[in-house]
């Protein structure tokens, strides 16, 4: 049944005692959401999740992810890396929430920082990928980037072991629910913009402005 699962799930990879979901409730943000946890059987139902972690990445790093994919690209940097026992990540995000919105919202630290959230995409040792999401406490820079400081030891850590299939399922299916929500985003405004009345001057060559309206303001 539908109503057993997340409504919002697009889809979801599971690894030894840990997941990642892709989630739709972003996509008005310009936001893909991919949301990490880990799990311990032997807990008692109800308290069995050990780590959460949730990752928003703006829909264009998404996109240019998605095109090294396709190209082929993303397995040549795979193997290279692969080769040459280079560690460095293949796709890294750094996001989180800034100690100030943290008060705002009644969710302040206790140790006043902000909140630090990281994704890297990693080559797998015994797999082909590691997809690894962290959060801890961060500081916000100069240019309003929040930077992790927790080192190796973060709060929460979900590391799920990936093959390229299983990325690629993730990935592709994650870009084909968000072109096709803004595809319906741009149908709705068509459909809601006025008829032109017969009086009214033509408009000049070009690309036509729409109308202010709810859904520009969802988006923005």
């Amino acid at each position: 049944m539908r109503e057993e699962y997340n409504a919002n799930q697009i889809i979801r990879k599971d690894a030894r005692g840990c997941f990642v979901e892709s989630l739709n409730d972003s996509f008005a943000i310009g936001k893909i959401h991919l949301a990490f946890s880990s799990y311990d059987t032997s807990r008692p139902a109800g308290k069995r999740q050990t780590n959460n972690v949730h990752i928003y990445i703006s829909a264009d790093e998404f996109l240019e992810l998605c095109r090294k994919l396709n190209c082929g690209e993303l397995r040549y940097m795979m193997k290279s890396r692969k080769e040459n026992k280079d560690p460095k990540p293949l796709f890294q995000q750094l996001g989180g929430t800034s100690a100030d919105k943290l008060k705002k919202i009644g969710r302040e630290r206790a140790d006043g920082k902000s909140l630090s959230r990281t994704m890297q995409l990693l080559c797998g040792s015994r797999s082909d990928f590691l997809l690894v999401a962290d959060s801890g406490p961060g500081e916000v820079n100069a240019t309003g980037l929040i930077v992790p400081k927790f080192g190796k030891s973060p709060e929460n850590h979900v590391a799920v072991s990936m093959s390229f299939e299983a990325l690629s399922e993730l990935l592709l299916l994650t870009r084909a629910h968000f072109n096709a929500w803004l595809g319906a985003w741009y149908a709705r405004g068509m459909s809601e913009r006025p008829e032109k009345k017969a009086s009214e001057p033509k408009q000049p060559q070009g690309i036509e402005q729409l109308p202010p309206s709810d859904y520009e303001e969802q988006w923005f």
